[in-house]
């Protein structure tokens, strides 16, 4: 096992499609750490709307269009555990967004075990009240059924998910 750097952190999620709350969290995460790990990661369990590429790409366009300020790297990780990728890349913190007790209930075991296995500490951020209530799921069934989801997604997503095109 590598040693882990806790100025070093990893913000995971499918981000199908990233929101305006994962943006929140993003940038405070970002003013938080030196260097700040943006994971799209595989999630077996959904369906996902988006590739993976195409997510990628549009997190690195609303974290340039929103001015997120110092390193941001944006990756991916299918393969493994979660807190490999952390280990590799010698992060000691995994950052998460919760929205509810529900997510707090989901994530705190993950946390014990991340903690357990690698020595990877995980925080909780809270997200800003105007974003608590939104999620990728509902973005993708308001766009899916026609609505305008420019409220709850950064403008590069709005762009996209407006086209129609896929090819933002």
């Amino acid at each position: 096992m590598g040693v882990v750097n806790p100025r070093i952190a990893v913000v995971p999620g499918s981000f199908d499609p990233p929101t305006l709350g994962h943006l929140d969290v993003i940038r405070r995460a970002a003013g938080l750490y030196d260097q700040l790990h943006v994971l799209v990661v595989h999630n077996p369990g959904k369906e996902a709307m988006l590739p993976i590429a195409q997510r990628l790409s549009l997190l690195e366009q609303s974290i340039e269009e929103l001015g997120v300020e110092g390193e941001v790297i944006v990756a991916s990780w299918s393969m493994g555990l979660l807190v490999d990728y952390a280990v590799d890349v010698d992060a000691g913190v995994l950052v998460k967004g919760i929205r509810s007790q529900v997510d707090v209930a989901y994530e705190t075991p993950m946390a014990i075990v991340n903690r357990h296995l690698a020595h990877v500490e995980t925080v909780f951020l809270l997200p800003d009240p105007s974003h608590a209530l939104v999620s990728s799921s509902l973005v993708r069934q308001v766009a899916g059924l026609g609505g305008d989801v420019s409220p709850f997604v950064p403008p590069a997503v709005a762009r996209f998910l407006d086209t129609g095109s896929r090819d933002a």
